[in-house]
């Protein structure tokens, strides 16, 4: 089924509690007031609801070092998961725009929760490989951690040696929302525009043999030619595809910086049209995100309008 054909609901989730960088809550209404400006009335029609964000806990020190609002999350996650599972059980299409990506989590959980038996299938496009614990990550901020989460990966062969029993109780009530831990595998876990890793994630990329397409051979190949090998050899035994789209995987010298981690040598805005008509294509997925649009790090707001360029192809608004 063309996703042109599916019935939406969108999600504005504004929570920004798990990045490092203030700004990213404000990329929702941005993509808003770009609808506006170009007299797109798609996000009228479309039906829509928001998560609680909790970004009123931003104005209070984290009680953890090293998983920064961990208590907030997990009630951002819930929501987030209750909501997924809702429109998905009213055979609808959510497509999501968050602040941070640790948001992804949430939808990952909403989609193991209505699909608890079948095999999810994860396509990141970003940056970064989001694979960091409590235990190893530099900064504690939760957004370099969602897919951690979800793969109940603690790394422990890294560990630091200073997280305390209360961070490890929130972490194991963080991977554990819903009752279901691991909500997915590591081989069903595809990177596209990967480039911006460090050691630890590296080892378990490694390690479990996680797929791994980065700009170069993007631009070598094709998003087609990319797209079938996904569909037909790595995810192929997967039931259902969630796509996580973070800003971060474009160029931030050819195409914008404004994202809470700006890296260069990424993909470019056709590539990502591509990319993500050929996967929206794809009757397997069943929910995009689109997530670390910050307009406080940008000139003219050129991710912005970069992003609503991207949507309006694929989704033919």
């Amino acid at each position: 089924m063309n996703l042109i054909n599916k019935n939406y609901t969108l999600v504005f989730n504004k929570s920004e509690l798990g990045a490092g960088t203030r700004g990213s809550s404000l990329g929702v209404d941005s993509i808003l007031i770009e609808a506006s400006k170009r007299m797109k009335t798609f996000f009228l029609k479309t039906p829509s609801i928001k998560i609680d964000t909790k970004n009123e806990f931003l104005f209070k020190k984290s009680k953890f070092k090293w998983a920064k609002y961990a208590t907030p999350l997990i009630s951002v996650y819930s929501d987030i998961s209750k909501k997924v599972y809702s429109i998905l059980n009213n055979n609808r299409f959510p497509i999501i725009f968050s602040g941070d990506h640790s948001n992804a989590y949430g939808s990952i959980c909403g989609l193991k929760k209505f699909f608890v038996k079948e095999e999810i299938g994860v396509i990141w496009i970003d940056a970064h490989a989001d694979l960091h614990s409590p235990y190893t990550t530099p900064s504690g901020n939760i957004h370099g951690m969602p897919l951690a989460m979800a793969l109940n990966e603690d790394n422990l062969k890294f560990e630091i040696g200073d997280v305390d029993k209360k961070t490890v109780t929130v972490w194991n009530k963080l991977k554990n929302i819903d009752n279901i831990s691991p909500k997915i595998k590591h081989s069903n876990i595809v990177y596209i525009g990967l480039r911006d890793t460090e050691k630890e994630e590296d080892y378990l990329i490694k390690k479990h043999k996680i797929k791994v397409f980065k700009s170069s051979k993007v631009r070598r190949d094709g998003a087609k030619k990319i797209i079938n090998e996904i569909k037909n050899k790595v995810l192929n035994n997967c039931n259902h595809i969630y796509i996580s789209f973070d800003v971060d995987s474009l160029d931030s010298e050819k195409v914008s910086s404004g994202t809470g981690t700006p890296i260069k040598n990424g993909l470019l805005i056709d590539e990502c049209k591509n990319i993500l008509k050929e996967l929206l294509d794809w009757n397997k997925t069943k929910c995009l995100e689109i997530t670390e649009i910050n307009p406080l790090l940008d000139k003219k707001n050129k991710m912005t309008k970069s992003v609503f360029d991207i949507l309006e192809y694929i989704l033919n608004i």
